[in-house]
């Protein structure tokens, strides 16, 4: 017995000072460390303190952020006429969250269409002042006609849709309230792969329910928001998390042990369209760019680089350029430079084609997420200094951002055009067609933006304008001509794609 002690002896002293120094390292490390987390609406604490598997304070951390942000999260209630079906939120869930009846979610859909006095679908929302400014996702709230906002308390309120962008996926509400619990945004770029998060929303109808996880990746670009043309510029630089995320936490929040807004969930990846391991936020840096822009200016101001690229960190993309241009380039870090745009500030500042970008300021751009994260979350007139490699030398060069339309200043929505305003572009409709269907008039609408007031109506792409306020249309300039400086209701006669024929409107923005 006493031979067997001996023997054992050293490993637990091996144990105990084993034990006595991840302990030590823990304490030194914890109060060393510092994340510089920047506030939106408050000053922030200035350091943030993460849990590890190894400390006894995880609950307690826990604990704090969910009784921070738990108020501060709301259900989102999505109501919508019957004739906007196409549409509608649960379309939209299964776009974002896939479809968990294997392909018929569409004849789900119209076999339990919700009655008028129902909702078409619910989310979630972060309000982030305490008069009543909310933070969501666009696919929450598009295509409703009412929205209802249900706090943790189980107030009720309607809210008014202050904006959208669906290029993030980010929208903005708004009720009328005062002194109400609300979260601060922090500084997502200084979130750390493996730090502590928590994901609060209303999951399956599960209000104010709150999931653990670890950030596990950063910049990550699953191509949702492009996939199916919601989004004209498409923004995705997601934080993944494994924190359980299901449909009717879009638009939750993400934070992190502090109780400090790190990101807006927005989807998951998913072959059954429920939590499977992996759950994706718009970060908070970019989603607060974009309710500053449209509390603002009344709509996102976007600034472009103006280049046409290519993500050489995708090797079926760079092989796949490779086949069709006969060109041999390798696969790596940075974005390669194939053409520019009109009006373009990277060609005027001497970017060529060919040339390699590696860096936007101080940011590293290792692929085409984080370009389209770093000038995304700038305006127009911003000036960036790009970083690129051009026949192995490096160089530095700025450029100056621009709109779309080459302007470099801000815009409100007073200088939109009128397609901009009511969010569709219109091409002719042939004579052909019109004798064929026996129509005067008609225009096709093209490019509907999601959310817009032709999208409201339940107008998408390829369905036919016959008249605008009892006008006849047959071009984009009819239909700016009837509208421009039109103030009140607008009426717009429609066919779908069956013939049938609607009579809608809305009032002009």
């Amino acid at each position: 017995m006493k031979s067997t002690l001996k023997k054992l002896l050293p490993f637990a002293v091996v144990g105990v000072i084993s034990g006595a120094t991840t302990v030590g390292a823990i304490q030194y490390f914890g109060h060393t460390s510092n994340n510089g987390d920047q506030s939106f609406f408050t000053t922030s604490a200035p350091t943030a303190t993460f849990a590890g598997m190894n400390t006894g304070a995880v609950g307690d951390d826990f604990v704090k952020a969910a009784k921070t942000t738990v108020p501060a999260v709301v259900t989102i209630k999505n109501y919508q006429s019957r004739t906007a079906n196409r549409a509608s939120e649960q379309d939209l869930f299964d776009y974002f969250f896939g479809d968990p009846f294997g392909g018929r979610g569409q004849q789900r859909q119209k076999q339990q269409q919700a009655p008028d006095n129902m909702p078409s679908g619910m989310g979630s929302g972060v309000i982030i002042s305490p008069d009543g400014y909310i933070i969501s996702n666009n696919h929450v709230v598009a295509g409703a006609n009412k929205l209802e906002v249900v706090l943790s308390n189980k107030k009720s309120y309607i809210a008014t849709l202050v904006g959208t962008d669906p290029n993030t996926d980010i929208s903005l509400l708004k009720i009328e309230e005062k002194g109400l619990p609300y979260l601060n945004f922090a500084n997502s770029d200084n979130i750390d792969v493996g730090q502590w998060v928590l994901a609060v929303g209303n999951p399956l109808g599960l209000n104010s329910t709150v999931t653990a996880g670890i950030v596990s990746a950063k910049g990550r670009g699953i191509g949702i928001l492009g996939s199916q043309g919601k989004a004209a510029n498409p923004i995705e630089s997601f934080i993944q998390t494994d924190a359980a995320i299901n449909p009717g936490n879009s638009g939750g929040a993400l934070v992190n042990t502090n109780g400090e807004l790190i990101g807006i969930n927005s989807a998951i990846q998913s072959t059954t369209g429920y939590y499977q391991g992996y759950g994706f936020a718009v970060p908070a840096n970019l989603a607060r760019k974009i309710v500053e822009d449209i509390k603002k200016f009344g709509i996102v101001q976007r600034g472009f680089l103006g280049v046409q690229s290519l993500d050489l960190s995708n090797d079926q993309l760079v092989a796949a350029y490779n086949k069709q241009y006969k060109t041999n380039l390798k696969s790596g870090s940075g974005v390669y430079v194939t053409g520019f745009g009109d009006n373009s500030g990277a060609e005027d500042a001497g970017l060529k084609k060919g040339d390699i970008i590696t860096k936007i300021d101080s940011y590293d751009i290792t692929d085409f997420a984080d370009l389209s994260m770093s000038i995304g979350s700038k305006r127009p007139g911003d000036k960036v200094q790009v970083t690129y490699s051009r026949n192995g030398k490096e160089s530095t060069t700025s450029v100056t951002l621009r709109d779309q339309k080459g302007g470099t200043s801000t815009r409100t929505k007073a200088d939109l055009s009128i397609a901009e305003k009511i969010g569709a572009e219109f091409n002719p409709l042939n004579e052909r067609f019109k004798t064929e269907y026996g129509l005067n008039s008609g225009v096709v609408a093209k490019n509907v933006s999601e959310g817009s007031e032709m999208a409201k109506i339940g107008i998408v792409d390829n369905y036919i304008i016959i008249e605008v306020n009892g006008k006849p249309v047959n071009s984009q300039k009819d239909v700016e001509n009837i509208l421009d400086k039109y103030q009140g209701n607008v009426q717009i006669k429609f066919v779908d794609d069956y013939g049938r024929i609607y009579t809608k409107g809305f009032k002009m923005p």
